[in-house]
């Protein structure tokens, strides 16, 4: 799409930060999403089994909704170019929430004896690196088709 067509679309010359903030928000409201379809907090998970089969729904919905979204690819894209182009830039799209909406759902179900984990941030974190991020990493070049 053509520079004038963002600009008309954001109303301002810097729509960067509109963008990053608009696929924030979708990204937070996809996370909660599958947060509360795959590791609902009421009485419907009680065994490790079930837990270790809904955080594995989780991921795969994340993996899918997220990762493989061109919405999302494009906003990471633009992350990257705009690294690039500004290094010391501290744009970026906004993590945390999700972050620690996933923290949360942890230290509940370390609570329920379920998990074992002092620190349910990073056990999040770790949880992110090992699925979204892996996944991310894994995706296949558009152009070619083979992964990166």
């Amino acid at each position: 799409m053509s520079k004038r067509t963002v600009y008309d679309y954001f109303g301002d010359k810097r729509p960067f930060p509109a963008i990053l903030s608009a696929a924030s928000d979708s990204m937070l409201a996809t996370s909660r999403r599958a947060l509360d379809e795959h590791l609902p907090t009421d009485a419907q998970i009680t065994t490790v089994p079930q837990l270790e089969q809904a955080l594995t729904a989780f991921a795969i919905d994340l993996g899918t909704s997220i990762v493989g979204s061109a919405d999302f690819a494009a906003a990471f894209a633009l992350v990257a170019q705009q690294r690039l182009q500004t290094p010391t830039t501290t744009d970026d799209l906004a993590t945390d929430a999700p972050s620690q909406d996933l923290a949360d759902r942890i230290a509940h179900f370390a609570g329920a004896g379920l998990l074992d984990t002092d620190n349910p941030r990073l056990a999040a974190d770790h949880f992110s690196a090992l699925t979204v991020l892996l996944a991310h990493e894994r995706q296949p070049i558009p152009a070619t088709g083979e992964r990166a």
